[in-house]
This record gives C-alpha cells, sequence and structure tokens, in this order.
C-alpha cells in the first residue's frame, strides 16, 4: 500500500491520499519493523539516507553501458537515416536527451540489488545507498529474471532553484553538475537534501524475454514503476523525427529539467542487433546536439577571487573561444577540492560548459601539457597575504579588511536586489577605493561632488546621476537592506521573514530561539544574525548609516486589498505570470506570501502540476484555489485602485 502510495506520489505526480495518511501509515511500519527486528527488501523505510561512505566500490556492468554518437546538422541526421535504411525499413523513436548523470540500476528474482554510475561504461561506482533516498524507481517489480535499467539522474531546475534559496552562501551552480554531486557523494544526506531524481529510458540487461522494440521497453519501464519521462514519439520518416526535433528545441526552454538535445534510436530489435555497435557507440541510436553550450579551450592562468566572506575561488584564464553566441575568455570552479578533483593545471586542454551563467564552467581536464603539475592551495590570500584557513571544501581569507573583501561587500550592498545604487559597479567601486578611501556602507552616503572632480570619465550628468541613486537609497526597505548588509545567511527570502517584525531595532532584538522559529532561518543563520548585531564594530556602523539619513522602512501591506489578511503559499506552475511576480502582487493586495504550507496558512493558490503543497492544505482544510481566481481577485485589487 505505502509502495503504491510512492509510486502515485512520486512517479505519478497524482496522490490518492493525503500526507498526514501516508505518514500515519509510515510511522506504523517503523514501528513494527524496530518491533520485530524485520525490514522487507521492498520496505520504503529502505529509502532513508544511512551513515556517510569511506569510499565507492566498484562493480562490473552486466552489459556494456555505450555512449552515444551524436549529430549537429541535418546532413549528419541524414546519414544516420540512410545507414538504418540499409537494414530494411525501420521506425523511430525520439526523446529527450537529459544533461544528467547516467545510472544503472540492477534486478534479480523481483528485487532492486544495486545502483552504480556509468564509469567508463564496462565499471561504475556502486552509488547505492545514495540512491535509495530517491522515490522514483521501485524496490520491487514483478518481472523475475535479472535486470539492468538506465536511466539519467536529474535535478529539476525548480529544485535547484529553492536549493539555492535555501543555501545562499553555497549555492549550485548548474543542474547537472548539481546531479552528479547529489549522487557521487559519499554521505547520502547530501543526496536527500539536493532531491535529484532518475528519468529512465532503455533497459541495458535482460536475462531472458527480451522485449522487440524501444516502444515496448518503454512500456516495461511505465509498468513497472519506474519514473519515465512522459514524452515518447515514434516516427516512420527523417521529415516526421525532424519535425518532432524542432519542436522539442524549442520546447526545451519549457521544462523542468536540463536537456541538451534529442535522442533517435532504431525502434525494432531485431534491425538494432543487425545494424550492431562500434567500439564507442551503438550504429542503431544517434543524439541530436542543439547549439554548442560545451567547447574545448587551453588554461592559460589561474588566479584567485575573493568574495565578501572571504571565499577564495579559482578562476582560469582561457584561450578565447566561441560558446553559445559568446566569446569566453575565463571560466571558473567552485573551489580547490573541485579544481583538484577536475585535474585542472595551468596549460590543460579543458571542457567548459555555458548554462545561463555569466561565467561558463569548467567540467575537467580533457589533456596536460607536458611538464605541467597539480596546482597547490594558496597559504595566504593572493590580494592581503593574510592567513588563508580551509573550512571544508573552500579555503578562505580571515582578513576582514582585506581589499578584495571590503570591495565585494560594497558591490553587494549597491547591487539591484539589495540596496540598488545604479552607477555604482564593481569598476567604480574599485576606483573609490583606491582613489577616495571607500571602504564602509556609510563611506558612500559622504561622497559629494568634489569627491569626483578629478576622477577621469566623471562628468557632471554622471555624477549627479550616481549622487541622485545614492540619496534615493536611504529609502530602500528594510528587507532589501537587510539583504545589503550582508549577513551570512540571510537571503532575500529570510530577509523578508525578518523584515516582518517591522523595524532594524526589532530585528536586531530578536533572540536566538525567536530566530530559529521562523521558516527560513536555521541554526547556522539564527547564530549570524545574532552575531552580527551584538558585534560593536557592525553597530557602530548601522548608527554611522542612521547619521547619515539611511532609514530603512517595513514596507506597511495596503489595508483592505484584494488578499488583506491572507497568509497565501503558491504552489505549481502559473502560465500567465513568473512566481515573483504573482508574490509581488499579492504582497502589493496586503497578502503574506510563504514557502510552505502551516497551521498559519489561509490560501493556497494552485497552479499546474501542484505537489505536496496542495495535498497538505486540502489535508489541512485551507481553501484552495486556481490561477483563474488569483488573476480575478488581482484584477479586481487593480480596478479598486483606478477608482
Amino acid at each position: 500500500m505505502l509502495n503504491r502510495w510512492g509510486y502515485e506520489y512520486y512517479v505519478l505526480d497524482n496522490p490518492s491520499v493525503s500526507d498526514r495518511e501516508y505518514d500515519r501509515y509510515y510511522d506504523e511500519l517503523r514501528a513494527l519493523e524496530r518491533e520485530s527486528g524485520i525490514v522487507l527488501p521492498e520496505s520504503p523505510t529502505r529509502r532513508v539516507g544511512g551513515e556517510p561512505l569511506k569510499a565507492f566500490a566498484r562493480h562490473t556492468h552486466l552489459s556494456r553501458l555505450y555512449s552515444l554518437d551524436k549529430a549537429v546538422t541535418d546532413d549528419e541526421l541524414a546519414a544516420f537515416f540512410t545507414r538504418a535504411e540499409k537494414f530494411g525499413a525501420p521506425s523511430y523513436t525520439v526523446e529527450y536527451k537529459f544533461d544528467g548523470l547516467t545510472m544503472c540500476l540492477t534486478y534479480r528474482d523481483g528485487l532492486f540489488e544495486r545502483a552504480t554510475t556509468r564509469g567508463n561504461g564496462t565499471e561504475g561506482e556502486d552509488v547505492t545507498a545514495q540512491v535509495l533516498t530517491l522515490h522514483s524507481f521501485p524496490l520491487k517489480i514483478s518481472y523475475r529474471g535479472t535486470l539492468e535499467v538506465r536511466g539519467e539522474a536529474v535535478i529539476p531546475l525548480s529544485a535547484l532553484r529553492k536549493y539555492n534559496e535555501e543555501h545562499p552562501d553555497d549555492p549550485l551552480k548548474n543542474a547537472r553538475n548539481a546531479a552528479a554531486g547529489a549522487i557521487r557523494n559519499l554521505d547520502p544526506a547530501v543526496t536527500a537534501r539536493r532531491h535529484p531524481e532518475i528519468l529512465f529510458y532503455d533497459i541495458n540487461y535482460m536475462s531472458e524475454d527480451a522485449l522487440p522494440s524501444q516502444e515496448a521497453g518503454m512500456a516495461f519501464l511505465r509498468r513497472e514503476g519506474f519514473r519515465v519521462y512522459p514524452y515518447f514519439k515514434v516516427c516512420s520518416a527523417f521529415e516526421e523525427v525532424k519535425a518532432e526535433i524542432e519542436q522539442i528545441e524549442i520546447e526545451r526552454k519549457k521544462i523542468d529539467v536540463l536537456t541538451d538535445g534529442a535522442v533517435v534510436k532504431v525502434n525494432e530489435e531485431t534491425i538494432r542487433r543487425e545494424m550492431g555497435y562500434t567500439d564507442k557507440f551503438p550504429r542503431w541510436a544517434i543524439a541530436f546536439k542543439f547549439e554548442a553550450e560545451e567547447a574545448e579551450t587551453t588554461v592559460k592562468e589561474i588566479v584567485w577571487q575573493i568574495g565578501r566572506t572571504g571565499k577564495l575561488t579559482p578562476l582560469a584564464q582561457v584561450e578565447a573561444v566561441d560558446l553559445a553566441g559568446a566569446t569566453v575568455r575565463r571560466a571558473t570552479l567552485n573551489n580547490f577540492d573541485d579544481l583538484t578533483r577536475k585535474d585542472v593545471r595551468v596549460g590543460s586542454r579543458v571542457l567548459i560548459r555555458r548554462s545561463n551563467e555569466v561565467i561558463p564552467e569548467i567540467l575537467g581536464a580533457v589533456s596536460h601539457a607536458d611538464g605541467s603539475a597539480p596546482l597547490s592551495p594558496p597559504s595566504a590570500c593572493p590580494v592581503c597575504g593574510s592567513e588563508v584557513e580551509r573550512i571544508g571544501a573552500n579555503l578562505f581569507c580571515k582578513n576582514p579588511t582585506c581589499p578584495a573583501r571590503v570591495i565585494q561587500r560594497l558591490t553587494h550592498y549597491c547591487s539591484k536586489n539589495a540596496a540598488d545604487i545604479e552607477g555604482m559597479s564593481e569598476a567604480t567601486i574599485t576606483l573609490l577605493y583606491r582613489e577616495k578611501g571607500l571602504r564602509r556602507f556609510s563611506d558612500l552616503y559622504r561622497l559629494t561632488r568634489e569627491s569626483f572632480c578629478d576622477l577621469e570619465g566623471f562628468r557632471d550628468r554622471r555624477t549627479d546621476n550616481l549622487l541622485a541613486a545614492i540619496e534615493k537609497s536611504k529609502r530602500l526597505p528594510l528587507d532589501r537592506f537587510l539583504y545589503a548588509i550582508g549577513i551570512d545567511g540571510i537571503g532575500r527570502v529570510a530577509a523578508r521573514d525578518l523584515a516582518a517584525f517591522g523595524s532594524l531595532e526589532n530585528v536586531a532584538a530578536l533572540t536566538f530561539e525567536e530566530l530559529i522559529g521562523l521558516e527560513n532561518i536555521g541554526e547556522v543563520t539564527a547564530r549570524a544574525v545574532t552575531e552580527y548585531f551584538s558585534s560593536e564594530e557592525n553597530r557602530r556602523e548601522l548608527e554611522e548609516l542612521r547619521q547619515c539619513g539611511v532609514s530603512p522602512q517595513a514596507e506597511g501591506r495596503k489595508t483592505g486589498g484584494a488578499f488583506f489578511g491572507e497568509y497565501v503559499v503558491l504552489t505549481g506552475t502559473l502560465s500567465s505570470l513568473s512566481r515573483p511576480e504573482a508574490q509581488r502582487r499579492i504582497e502589493a493586495e496586503g497578502g503574506v506570501c510563504q514557502s510552505a504550507v502551516s497551521s498559519k496558512t489561509t490560501l493556497v493558490i494552485a497552479g499546474e502540476k501542484a505537489g505536496s503543497k496542495l495535498d497538505k492544505a486540502r489535508a489541512l482544510g485551507i481553501e484552495v484555489v486556481g490561477e483563474e481566481e488569483l488573476l480575478r481577485r488581482l484584477g479586481q485589487g487593480e480596478d479598486e485602485q483606478k477608482e
């Protein structure tokens, strides 16, 4: 029963019972297992992560996991069809090509046995403990032979955004690396926190009753309870396949999973056997790749960037290369451990990727120059020469007055989502730091026209605009001010929670216990908040800002607005406006937006594919409305404003 409910929730996205009912039966099962000492192989309690591993064991696949040959032009795709049609008149299947970590799951006698990464295709890493924290596959199936199924571990883009909102000081760079890092992490608890899932698309090995086609294989996977992406097409000709690929290229930017192409396969197993394999690829399948987001180039130099928290991030200066419509001359890595794991050196030939980041990321080294050597971690800050401390995977400059840290703190304060001082760029801040002694936030408000007279490029109009932007920032909303001053762990969401207390003085007076009671603040962040406001230096700077006229105010909510008095949770996908825009307009109409359903919630607005939040709201008897009602209320509120 619990496994069926889990399948409905995690695989079908169509739960038939509430979270409360599921939890009641789950807790009862846990109690029975503890009492009896018996845990069945298919028990859902096995999906709880265990202790961290010391190392990954190696495992040899029952059948080799091949990679795919690729096509980037219509001519290359047409050549694939020409080869296939020499073996008859096959049909073809078209699927999304997902960009994550290839996985192989093994079953014997109907029971899940292990999960491994693809590795080199013949041998991979055993990541069973990590994969057991996922819910996108069954622990028990009806097939009684030996089976290997293949899928792609991915992190939905919505899950990536949520994770980064909750962990602003250590965000995940992109969905692909986040998925690989979640699975290839020795601590299963880290896997669970990142919420990856596996999308299955292939049967790699079947000891008996081999299936006649890819179409039959996908039906088998669905029938047995594996999570399968809903898009799957069977085509009979090149023109049909090409039309599907063109549609995928349009739709891929709207879906919740990172994808970089389409996979075309010969459908019939008999023709596949005739076509066979090369040393690397099956001849009966090809990946059509969209506009390149990856490229190879050479590392010329590796420098260290220092952020406002003192974190050192390695940045590679690379030979210029065109990538996804831009010329790339630099690429980043996450930290020193990342640099070491990817074995990046000066002179290395590396693969870089651009996935919506301003600075592309290095994925790994392809080859090394003769005589190149691995880099050693810096023993001192490359900017100020102060001691460097290692904390986890990261290196930190411990000097709070390090020029790089000061400049980055000021740049953050002036950024759009903070004080929003238009024109105060990092380059301008660096110039003012060097020439005018700019060091603190309060120094910004002491700048005058005379401060810019002898600075190159600052004519009257530019200076006046900048001073006007500084003056305007004195009246910024309290939540943006709390985000701007850079308290560790306080992102925009947590800043809004704190601003609800009405004033900076009220926030400064919050106790540790009061802080950890807030929805978006944990123990580490709560400690950072109390330490910030107990610091004599910080209190002195806040007083200096007050004397300069900086007066952050909690934005009063509209009395009598369309959502006045409502505590609102948005869930699912809205088609007519973005989630941030919906939240902004609800709050402008007097509502309070929450990130999770609680006893305080009074209204849930459910878009398409609403999940557990909707279930919880129904279980608690909270009013639920759809997007149409949201738009009606917003329109009603705007009409009242016009009157």
